[in-house]
């Protein structure tokens, strides 16, 4: 894949329990590192309830990595972590972290004022733009307050259908990742 100079992030959203490590936040790393690997994304959490006493990337990749078999074991996030490419965040309280690029919100219910098409979204990577694709894990997506931090809203599907995260996860990174290929 040829080099862009704006860097896609996939952050997730903790929206399940703020203080307890669950198997669906370790599934959805598990599932989202090898997206990230294989379309050249970066990866951010933001909120994950890791333990405390886990505060590298790679410290909490290995983690990760030690208590699940999806994406080779872990090997993926563990990658990420190495190259510098899986970060970790608290929730947001004034702004998601500028590091992360523009804020893109990935939903089935965009704001008409605030959508954005996915040729969009390519368009300003290619143009040098970083961009944050912001992902809610759990059965509400992301709060109201998360919600207006983004700057842009895109529906992956065509007609408002809502996803599962892990779904939705690899529609948009494999739909962004080819419309970047093909241009």
């Amino acid at each position: 894949m040829e080099r862009r100079a704006g860097r896609a992030t996939i952050a997730i959203h903790n929206s399940y329990d703020p203080r307890v490590f669950r198997e669906a936040h370790r599934r959805i790393l598990a599932r989202a590192g090898p997206l990230a690997l294989a379309y050249d994304f970066n990866l951010a959490t933001l909120g994950f309830p890791f333990p405390e006493d886990l505060r590298l990337p790679a410290e909490l990749a290995d983690w990760v990595a030690s208590t699940t078999s999806i994406g080779e074991d872990g090997s993926y996030l563990k990658e990420l972590a190495a190259k510098g490419r899986f970060q970790s965040f608290p929730y947001p309280a004034k702004g998601l972290p500028p590091q992360l690029g523009l804020a893109v919100l990935t939903t089935c219910d965009p704001d008409p004022q605030r959508k954005i098409g996915l040729g969009e979204v390519a368009s300003l990577l290619q143009n040098g733009q970083s961009v944050c694709l912001l992902f809610g894990a759990g059965p509400k997506g992301v709060p109201k307050e998360v919600r207006e931090l983004a700057r842009h809203h895109l529906d992956i599907t065509f007609d408002g259908r809502s996803l599962e995260t892990c779904t939705a996860l690899g529609a948009v990174a494999g739909a962004l990742a080819h419309s970047l290929r093909r241009r």
